[in-house]
């Protein structure tokens, strides 16, 4: 019997179940209290990998690399691809084309289970009939780990995810939050190079997601030779727990960055978009200036050719509402208060620019006319015949 959540070998060969997660085969690393020591450091890489069904690409040509002890989220909207690259990693679905490497070793042919990875999936997975210990053991029986071996590292992986005080639990005795941390103990506790992590956050509710991202970036600090590729449609998990951002769309690799970088310093127009909310607005370039209507306004201009059609994106939280530099005067058409902050849409040289401002004494009207500004260093601009750099 095989988990779902788990691929394991029987005899001779792998048997898995619908949406399982690969238990793999052992990796020589020893779990010492809450730390990984002494663990053969293992990335990823995609070597123009493409996955089709019959004539439709899910994934095209896809390049990309996850160093080692690295948290490498993908991110995108429903059908950009990323699961299926995740997929590809844990040897679910097989390239037309390309190569998977899990640090030096060619293993796009490879089964799941001689792998060497942990995966946890967005159902969680686990036996309804098994207590924890014996969930969290189920991949280490499935390899065939030595008897004496295996209450001790059941032991250690509920331990690092702070379920120890659960381990004669059944599931149905758990909270979802305590449920995802179980299914990611039994990843753990096969003790991987690699971890797959696909929408692992998706099935809880707002507290228990952001504890749950909180736990997750605990994990990666204490599991530093552990690389982590985190599929997630969720900006806020993205820019909390990855080292980089890989952002997916229409089946491709779009842009891929720090959080800091793709925030702060976007390259295109989706990617501004997908990672935070932006204000994308026309204009046209001059020498550390554009235009936007009948509007000058201050920017960087050194990697655009004057008289230029490009994009001005600014954050905004980055707007202020008032006098200041790059003023805008426009109208009121909306008004939300979202508790710390009041977001306003303004109407401004006809588009619609978005204010997250704080501490409102008075709160604008629907057609008031209002002025709004930022800062020269907080627009960048995007578009054609801005270089790439």
């Amino acid at each position: 019997m095989t988990a779902p959540g788990a691929a394991a070998t029987s005899g001779g060969g792998p048997v898995t179940a619908p949406g399982a997660a690969a238990t793999g085969t052992a990796v020589g690393a020893a779990v010492t209290g809450t730390a990984v020591t002494g663990a053969r450091r293992s990335g990823i890489r995609f070597d123009s990998v493409s996955v089709a069904y019959g004539n439709h690409t899910v994934l095209d040509s896809l390049d990309l690399t996850v160093e080692p002890g690295e948290v490498m989220a993908l991110l995108g909207p429903s059908g950009s691809g990323k699961t299926t690259a995740l997929r590809a990693v844990a040897g679910f679905v097989r390239p037309v084309s390309g190569r998977v490497f899990i640090g030096d070793r060619d293993v796009t042919a490879l089964p799941p289970h001689r792998r060497g990875i942990g995966m946890v999936v967005q159902q969680y997975a686990l036996f309804p009939h098994m207590r924890v210990e014996d969930n969290v053991a189920f991949g280490l029986k499935a390899q065939k780990a030595p008897k004496a071996e295996i209450p001790g590292r059941v032991a250690e992986a509920l331990e690092m995810t702070g379920m120890a005080a659960y381990a004669k639990r059944y599931p149905r005795e758990l909270s979802g939050g305590q449920q995802q941390r179980v299914a990611i103990a039994r990843a753990l506790a096969i003790r991987p190079n690699v971890l797959l992590l696909d929408e692992p956050l998706s099935a809880l509710d707002a507290q228990l997601r952001s504890g749950m991202l909180a736990e997750l970036a605990r994990l990666h600090r204490e599991l530093p030779d552990v690389s982590i590729l985190y599929v997630t449609h969720d900006q806020v998990e993205a820019l909390t727990l990855a080292d980089r951002i890989a952002v997916m769309d229409r089946a491709r690799l779009r842009d891929c960055g720090t959080p800091q970088d793709l925030y702060r310093r976007p390259r295109t127009e989706f990617t501004a978009s997908f990672v935070g909310n932006a204000n994308l607005l026309p204009v046209t370039v001059g020498t550390g200036t554009v235009s936007l209507g009948g509007a000058e306004l201050k920017v960087a201009t050194d990697d655009v050719a004057p008289g230029a059609a490009a994009t001005l994106c600014v954050r905004p939280h980055l707007v202020g509402l008032g006098e200041g530099p790059n003023a805008l005067r426009g109208r009121i058409a909306e008004v939300q208060w979202r508790g710390s902050t009041h977001r306003l849409y303004v109407d401004v040289e006809g588009h619609r620019m978005k204010a997250d401002v704080r501490e409102l004494r008075e709160t604008p009207a629907l057609g008031d006319e209002v002025t709004l500004h930022f800062a020269p260093e907080d627009g960048v601009l995007l578009g054609a015949g801005v270089t790439d750099g």
